[in-house]
């Protein structure tokens, strides 16, 4: 287990920011060991919070060209037949994976293939259970075709508390299933986007492993 690099500046500013607190209370306060205490404690906590927001684990990924891979660690809240409106503007069969706080939050490449499509839609902040937030929300939308010539669009979806997305994809070039695409900060949920005769292979609150967990095949 390392720490991501999306980290550091967050890991950085929370440590000189709780020193600097501790510094403060050190200075006017110098008798009240007590509350230095307690603050020593209160800044061991948050450390180990965010700590765990940027944890990356190791993991073994085992690709396969007829399966479809979660792109995040989370739940599956989704799954239905709705109408894509950004790219395919037709209809298209969605699973949603939604990231907690405490989850991994490395986004992972479903599918080996070309990146045809890419955009980043500044937005909202609804929470990411919000049936709108799919297409109000901060968000970035990727399609990759594969090279049996089935595009799938993923999107990132920002929440109510992630409020910053990353993405390492750049159009035109090759991307390669279970390599890391993006990170999304604190938590919130990826949309896949699959024709609809594609074998769905999870369920509504399934548990999801980012890489490693098969959602569908093709």
């Amino acid at each position: 287990m390392t720490l991501h690099k999306e980290g550091t500046a967050t890991i950085l500013i929370t440590l000189v920011s709780t020193a600097l607190v501790y510094m403060i209370l050190r200075y006017f306060l110098p008798e009240q060991n007590l509350i230095h205490a307690a603050w020593l404690v209160v800044s061991a906590v948050l450390l180990l919070i965010v700590l765990q927001f940027f944890r990356k684990p190791k993991r073994l990924i085992e690709r396969n060209e007829k399966y479809i891979l979660a792109p995040a660690d989370g739940k599956v809240v989704v799954i239905e037949d709705t109408v894509e409106d950004e790219y395919f503007k037709g209809p298209r069969k969605q699973i949603s994976i939604f990231m907690s706080p405490v989850n991994v939050h490395i986004n992972f490449n479903p599918i080996s293939g070309l990146v045809k499509y890419f955009r980043y839609h500044p937005g909202k902040y609804l929470v990411a259970w919000h049936p709108k937030s799919s297409t109000e929300n901060e968000r970035s939308t990727i399609v990759v075709e594969h090279k049996n010539g089935v595009e799938i669009l993923f999107r990132q979806v920002a929440g109510a508390l992630a409020r910053r997305l990353v993405w390492y994809v750049e159009e035109g070039k090759p991307v390669t299933q279970g390599n890391e695409f993006g990170f999304i900060k604190f938590g919130s949920r990826i949309d896949v986007y699959l024709p609809l005769e594609t074998k769905v292979l999870c369920q509504i609150d399934d548990k999801t492993v980012g890489g490693k967990t098969v959602i569908a095949e093709f």
